[in-house]
């Protein structure tokens, strides 16, 4: 009986031990891609594999290479990668489709602006909403911090085609998505650029039509509204294991259908759409 009881605590050490215990990936970036269909994303690979997903979000610079220098197992982005060392080892997956969408609050009055009004709001040019057919008051323009973010750069590539565009040096700068589209939430003369998938999630915003187009998922999906963008998923080289196993799970039938689902366009619905 004695030595039934040991061998029983023997086993029972070894599978505590041994036991599956549930993996964790480490994942940052972009936050528009987090709010796009990442945390959705996390939530159902959990359920289905018992892998945790942890996500905090940074900005698409920062989830470039903090995977490429392996501070973290995956990472998402809004903008492609950049010819410098920080992020030469970094892999891109594309995983769904983005649009760049210009803001206001709610209670803005203005509902259209041209991609050439824009361009002068950004350097300047135009300062007041009167010139948009708003009220006789100054225009807030909020931008992201620095050229290589995100939003950032390919505001400057699609709208400028110069990433060293330089915008108005009385804009309020923030850091990240979230304070960006909060205060424009708060200020109903503020303007700026963020994601579709990140500010249709919001009620107290409003998206402009650009060129008369509003940025449905049906229009960036066909490429009618024409400032789309791709979205990301990132490994450092090629993935292998429970990240590939990830990534795989993304672009899947089922990951896919969870992207779409989130109101963001996924790759079988924008195949007609052409990264630039």
């Amino acid at each position: 009986m004695k030595k039934l009881l040991v061998m029983s605590a023997i086993i029972f050490a070894v599978f505590a031990f041994t036991g599956v215990e549930a993996s964790e990936l480490k994942w940052t970036g972009c936050g528009i891609s987090k709010k796009a269909f990442m945390d959705e994303l996390a939530t159902a690979y959990e359920k289905k594999t018992g892998t945790k997903i942890v996500l905090k979000g940074s900005g698409a610079t920062d989830g470039i290479r903090n995977v490429a220098n392996g501070e973290f197992d995956l990472g998402g982005s809004c903008r492609h990668k950049l010819n410098v060392p920080a992020e030469k080892d970094a892999m891109l997956h594309m995983v769904a489709w983005d649009a760049l969408v210009f803001i206001v609050k709610n209670d803005n009055p203005v509902d259209s602006v041209t991609e050439e009004q824009i361009r002068k709001i950004y350097t300047g040019k135009i300062q007041n909403w009167k010139e948009l057919g708003g009220p006789d008051a100054p225009i807030k323009l909020v931008d992201r911090e620095g050229k290589t973010s995100g939003t950032g750069l390919m505001l400057r590539e699609l709208l400028f085609n110069n990433p060293d565009q330089e915008f108005s040096s009385d804009a309020e700068y923030k850091k990240s998505t979230g304070p960006i589209e909060a205060a424009v939430s708060a200020d109903p003369l503020a303007i700026s650029a963020t994601g579709v998938s990140s500010a249709q999630k919001r009620d107290t915003i409003k998206m402009l039509k650009v060129n008369g187009v509003a940025p449905t998922k049906e229009n960036i999906m066909s490429g009618k509204y024409s400032l789309y963008r791709p979205l990301y998923l990132i490994t450092k080289g090629e993935p292998a294991g429970d990240t590939k196993k990830f990534v795989d799970f993304t672009l899947s039938d089922e990951g896919q259908a969870i992207i779409s689902a989130q109101g963001t366009v996924n790759l079988k619905e924008g195949k007609s759409l052409k990264k630039r």
